[in-house]
């Protein structure tokens, strides 16, 4: 478990997929998100297979809530792509859980996922992609510490139109300069 001031993360288990499928399908939740199709419980199944085959630092984790002494489940983070040559890794989030928008929890567990990355997977770079469309988002990343670098004009076409991708980023010195604010 890595436990931040109001969250957890822990590892995914097979009774979570109903929840992922619920929220995987709900046209709001997956409006952020770099995937397109509705999701069924098989789906999600073989993707939970192949968590297996990962390594173990680029498994996704639960983020948990504590409420009335029992934790519940609003989301899920995970790096992507983490290189160990250039000690970097690609960010990705999703709060699927609609009640908590707007609460702090998405960037809390962002900011604990940089701890991870940095303190204990020994990264140097942790980047992300996000749509320029998507202002909670991009106000959470800047938040905790992600920087501004570059722009992939018209990169997806999502919802009827081609939208910019924003690329984002916090390197290792910047976040030992930021960490205990």
């Amino acid at each position: 478990m890595i436990y931040g001031k109001n969250i957890r993360l822990r590892a995914i288990t097979r009774d979570d997929l109903p929840k992922f499928v619920e929220w995987l399908n709900d046209p709001e939740v997956i409006y952020g998100l770099m995937t397109r199709i509705p999701f069924s419980m098989e789906d999600e199944q073989v993707w939970f297979e192949s968590l297996a085959k990962l390594p173990q630092s680029e498994r996704p984790l639960v983020i948990e809530i504590q409420e009335a002494g029992e934790w519940r489940m609003i989301g899920n983070t995970a790096f992507h792509n983490i290189s160990a040559i250039d000690h970097g890794a690609e960010f990705g989030i999703m709060i699927g859980d609609k009640t908590v928008w707007n609460q702090g929890f998405g960037s809390e567990a962002t900011k604990l996922m940089l701890q991870h990355g940095f303190e204990t997977l020994n990264l140097h770079r942790i980047y992300l992609r996000v749509y320029e469309n998507n202002p909670r988002a991009i106000r959470s990343y800047e938040k905790v510490g992600y920087v501004h670098e570059g722009r992939m004009r018209q990169a997806v076409y999502k919802n009827g139109k081609f939208e910019d991708v924003l690329l984002m980023s916090v390197l290792r010195l910047e976040w030992d300069a930021i960490k205990d604010k």
